[in-house]
């Protein structure tokens, strides 16, 4: 059952406080927060069973006005969940322990070929692959592409600011791009990939085959090798004259722009 929502609100922190202060890195990165990350975790039906599920007494009547009783679901004060995430987190009263999501495999992701597929090549900040996710999922993407080993973990600061997006689209992890963009090509995808010293805009590229789309790394761009391997480069016209933009805004309008309807 259920801890009761209302209550002695000291109590309640004597009893779920932690014993050992702040989580530690590798504990807090199995951490979600924020309502919109925990909800899309509880509503996805893939997900494993919850670790935990902290809420302070109004986030917890909201979420079983939402799902029911949750067996796992602790009312605690907003203190303890703070001591729980990592420092400035923006948890609103609620923080979810959970085991990582699984990854698609990327056949199931990419066969048949059609529509959107977005590839992260070595983006590794948090904070803009969370927005990546978000954006993706706005604008309909099939799914998200990461390499194995050059990715954050989908979880904390990521799922943040995925605002759910994490859980409601699906991702393949791979150990090489390179290799991947050959599979897809073979598949009828066409890789474009966004670099700033590309001759053409990506407005008069984006016809055709179905696209994955290529974004490379906050500081140094895409990796050369994956550029080889993309079918074309493309950028993004700024008639502004800045140099770049973030790669989770890049990402965005890049998304748009592969979405929106041509004459």
């Amino acid at each position: 059952m259920a801890q009761p929502i209302q209550g002695n609100a000291r109590r309640q922190r004597r009893r779920f406080a932690p014993t050992s202060g702040r989580a530690s890195d590798a504990q807090s990165s199995e951490w979600l927060w924020g309502w919109h990350a925990v909800i899309a975790a509880l509503e996805n039906p893939a997900r494993a069973q919850p670790k935990r599920l902290l809420a302070t007494a109004e986030r917890a009547r909201t979420i079983q006005q939402r799902l029911g009783d949750l067996p796992w679901l602790e009312v605690v004060a907003a203190a303890t969940i703070s001591e729980l995430t990592p420092r400035g987190a923006v948890h609103q009263g609620l923080a979810l322990r959970a085991a990582p999501i699984e990854a698609t495999p990327l056949a199931q992701l990419a066969e048949p070929p059609g529509g959107l597929l977005v590839m992260l090549d070595h983006v590794t900040d948090p904070q803009n692959v969370g927005a990546i996710f978000r954006s993706a999922a706005a604008f309909g993407s099939r799914g998200v592409i990461v390499q194995d080993r050059h990715a954050p973990a989908l979880a904390g600061v990521t799922a943040k600011a995925a605002a759910g997006a994490i859980d409601l689209l699906p991702h393949a992890r791979v150990v090489n791009l390179t290799r991947t963009l050959d599979a897809l090509t073979d598949l009828g995808w066409r890789a474009v990939g966004l670099a700033r010293e590309a001759a053409e805009p990506l407005d008069a590229v984006l016809a055709g085959r179905p696209v994955v789309l290529v974004l490379g790394s906050e500081g140094e761009g895409l990796r050369r090798l994956v550029g080889e391997h993309c079918d074309v480069l493309a950028k993004i016209a700024m008639p502004g004259g800045f140099e770049s933009l973030n790669v989770a805004a890049a990402a965005a309008v890049a998304l748009y722009e592969a979405t929106r309807p041509r004459g």
